[in-house]
């Protein structure tokens, strides 16, 4: 069994290993990581060896580090990190290139029609009716997207919503609420099948999945790093937010949104972000959390968004793709039946 994860910022795990009885043996670690001394990796080795095929990743990333020398240093790897890889290998996940990737940038549609396409096209890559897909989104008019668990009145001033001339939409995924004012940010969607986060803790997966948008950022000269669970960041403030939500038919829902430019006072006007949340962030202010891509780069927001279908092509091989007609039709049925209506979007008060 060979199982690979690639750390987010850091390098390559890869391990080997055979089940016999139940257990793990002639386990094997390597990757492009660096550790001292060299004997530390017939420690890690040994301490995976004979342990039950079913120990997850946190019991896995414990007898590692129990069995490290004092002295021992890891660098681009941790002992979790060789835990995802060891469920990863036992699970026979998926790697990125096991797969044709698609990537759809397609004409401006309503906020409620982007969150259907996420709905059906999360759908039919867990069916296998279409490829997994990198999908850049465009927006024909601003929104607030709720999570799916939040609390509408909570979350959203209605009055400064709509004198500024923000929808209010629920997304199917969780989450915290995010002000997408029209050319002011760069939202993407990954549809992918469950067996490429395969053996990863949900943590990972986010990680995982936004690898490659960080060192598309990074080419531009922009510092990006994760912040678990679900910010991209720099030293100059958060960039933006993923969330997540899978289905039951194997598909895996991904989506991110960037902010370019930003209007902080609209921001304070239309979203109601409580102390609370705001109070583990150092901070009183949540337009003071956000630093923008725009300012951060200089560069135009369509560079931007270029930069990142590029990368994206250029590490996994993807082609460009196209929603269809039914793809198409499915969407806007699930608009009128689901996301235009009150019981969707009030479904929390």
């Amino acid at each position: 069994m060979h199982g690979e994860f690639k750390v987010p910022g850091g390098k390559l795990v890869v391990v080997d290993l055979e089940e016999r009885d139940g257990r793990i043996a002639e386990f094997r670690l390597a990757g492009d990581f660096f550790l001292e001394p060299d004997d530390a990796l017939d420690a890690i080795d040994a301490a995976v060896n004979g342990m039950p095929v079913d120990a997850d990743a946190a019991a896995i990333a414990a007898a590692v580090r129990a069995a490290l020398p004092a002295d021992a240093q890891l660098l681009g790897f941790t002992p979790e990190s060789v835990g995802t890889a060891v469920r990863r290998a036992l699970a026979t996940a998926a790697g990125w290139l096991d797969f044709a990737w698609e990537v759809v940038h397609e004409q401006a549609v309503s906020p409620r029609m982007n969150l259907a396409l996420d709905e059906v096209l999360t759908k039919r890559v867990g069916d296998g009716r279409r490829t997994p897909t990198l999908r850049l989104w465009e927006w024909n008019e601003s929104a607030v997207v709720i999570g799916s668990f939040q609390s509408l009145r909570n979350e959203v001033d209605a009055e400064n919503a709509a004198k500024h001339g923000f929808d209010v939409v629920r997304r199917i995924s969780g989450g915290g609420a995010m002000l997408m004012a029209a050319g002011q940010i760069i939202t993407y969607s990954l549809y992918v099948p469950a067996s490429l986060v395969s053996g990863m803790t949900f943590a990972d997966s986010y990680a995982f999945l936004d690898d490659w948008v960080l060192q598309a950022l990074r080419s531009l000269g922009i510092d990006a790093v994760y912040q678990p669970l679900n910010d991209i960041a720099s030293p100059q403030g958060k960039i933006g937010g993923a969330a997540q939500k899978r289905l039951a038919g194997g598909g895996v829902l991904h989506h991110a949104t960037l902010s370019y430019d930003m209007d902080g006072q609209v921001m304070a006007e239309v979203l109601r972000i409580g102390r609370e949340k705001l109070s583990d962030k150092g901070t009183t202010s949540a337009a003071k959390r956000v630093d923008p891509l725009r300012r951060q780069s200089g560069l135009p927001r369509q560079q931007i968004m270029t930069r990142l279908k590029d990368t994206f092509v250029q590490l996994y091989g993807a082609t460009d793709g196209h929603i269809t007609a039914e793809e198409y039709a499915e969407a806007e049925a699930l608009v009128e039946s689901k996301f235009a209506t009150d019981a969707w979007l009030r479904r929390i008060p």
